[in-house]
């Protein structure tokens, strides 16, 4: 397929472009942008007039509950959700089930990402066979397999020490660490945050100690081991300018925040709202001022979504009760955008955040739309209104928070290797 895009307002932070053009796209590739090459005669031709062209959306955390919990969701289910979003590129955690501790488990979700509608799937390899924090996964088969890093995702480690021992293996490989910086101990079977409104409604709180203490810990063993470390759903203040002082000092480490805290506070759970339930818990305003500021210096350098579809039973129970989590995928970019239009980051900041950034991270080469790279990229109308309701949400998970918000911004089209995998079809 040879396919112009037209008219198009092209935004690629990677390459530093914010300009009227042409996209010209063969095969899988963008081969040029203004002047067509020669011979090149479109067999598609999009007019994007009026519109935005960026790279498509990379997201750091997208659980697809399959295999294991297809009752919620499905790789199917989830990434045409993730396409309608603009989403072209998505990474899963390992806490699946069985968890991905072997190659079996990637190569399935592999294989089923390649039966669904295009939208790139890669998987993390589980940190310890079966996420049992007890022993060390093969982690030089998983890299063999094709996962772009290792990850504990929320489940504890036995001991410090094997932490130690899994940081140098994931070091010896090259693999990056994607850790979730919770001190179980004193997380003690927490579900809001420990303050003024927890204490009220009488739930168990998570300290701000919670993460700071666990992050100390890892970065003291980031710079021991030389591991390569991602620090996972920054919620705090004070973890934010740890991670920017231990940038300063060199250490080889990056960290994301998920799009909610960067809008939510534990004030939106004060009627018991089993919808805000999320670990790391919603914080205080503070926290949430701080790690936008934290995006906006780029100490935190991604913002992901953290997709975590539920079915609607998982939220009706009692609110410790519930299972945690928001079905996310189709407002990170809306919220992403929210964040232009409050003044905390500019356009071309904001779309870096959800595009290069987090490409890098993960190391794929994917984020830019720069000649000779893959055609993978989304068209947006920022003038139009969406506002996400049960009746045009996609995901199969119902839980999300942002029902009946008012945003502006609506993704026209996606592409993944210059294919279209969604166009919105006109109300």
């Amino acid at each position: 397929m040879k396919l112009l895009i037209d008219n198009a307002r092209l935004l690629d932070p990677a390459q530093g472009v914010d300009r009227n053009t042409r996209i010209y796209i063969q095969k899988d590739m963008v081969v040029a942008l203004d002047e067509a090459p020669e011979g090149f005669e479109p067999q598609r031709h999009i007019d994007a007039a009026g519109r935005l062209v960026i790279p498509g959306l990379v997201d750091l955390a997208a659980r697809m509950r399959e295999p294991g919990e297809e009752h919620k969701a499905t790789i199917a289910s989830e990434t045409r959700a993730a396409a309608s979003a603009g989403i072209t590129t998505l990474c899963c955690p390992p806490d699946t089930g069985p968890p991905v501790d072997s190659p079996a488990e990637v190569e399935l979700i592999t294989r089923r990402a390649k039966q669904a509608c295009g939208v790139r799937v890669h998987a993390l390899g589980a940190l310890t066979a079966g996420l049992g924090g007890e022993q060390l996964s093969e982690m030089a088969a998983l890299k063999r397999a094709g996962v772009l890093g290792v990850s504990q995702a929320l489940k504890p480690m036995a001991s410090h020490l094997l932490l130690r021992r899994a940081m140098e293996y994931a070091a010896s490989h090259e693999l990056t660490v994607f850790l979730h910086p919770i001190d179980w101990s004193l997380n003690a079977r927490g579900c809001v945050h420990e303050g003024p409104v927890g204490t009220r409604l009488g739930l168990p709180g998570i300290p701000e100690a919670a993460e700071t203490a666990a992050l100390g810990m890892i970065l003291a063993l980031s710079e021991q081991t030389g591991a390569r470390v991602h620090l996972c759903r920054l919620s705090t203040t004070r973890a934010a300018r740890l991670v920017a002082r231990a940038r300063v000092d060199g250490l080889p480490v990056s960290a994301d925040v998920a799009a909610h805290q960067l809008f939510l506070t534990d004030m939106d759970v004060a009627d018991f709202n089993t919808l805000c339930h999320v670990i790391p818990p919603l914080r205080s305003q503070r926290d949430r001022d701080g790690l936008r500021q934290a995006v906006a210096e780029g100490a935190v350098s991604a913002i992901c979504s953290d997709h975590q579809p539920h079915e609607v039973d998982s939220k009706l129970a009692p609110f410790p009760e519930t299972r945690p989590g928001i079905s996310a995928l189709e407002t990170l970019l809306p919220l992403t955008l929210r964040l232009v239009e409050e003044g905390v980051l500019s356009l071309a900041e904001a779309i870096r955040r959800v595009t290069s950034n987090p490409a890098g991270i993960l190391g794929l080469p994917v984020g830019t739309l720069a000649p000779g790279h893959r055609a993978d990229l989304c068209i947006v109308d920022l003038d139009t209104p969406y506002t996400p309701e049960p009746g045009n949400w996609i995901s199969q998970g119902r839980n999300s928070p942002f029902f009946g918000w008012e945003f502006r911004g609506r993704v026209t089209h996606t592409l993944v290797a210059g294919r279209v995998i969604h166009e919105q079809v006109s109300d």
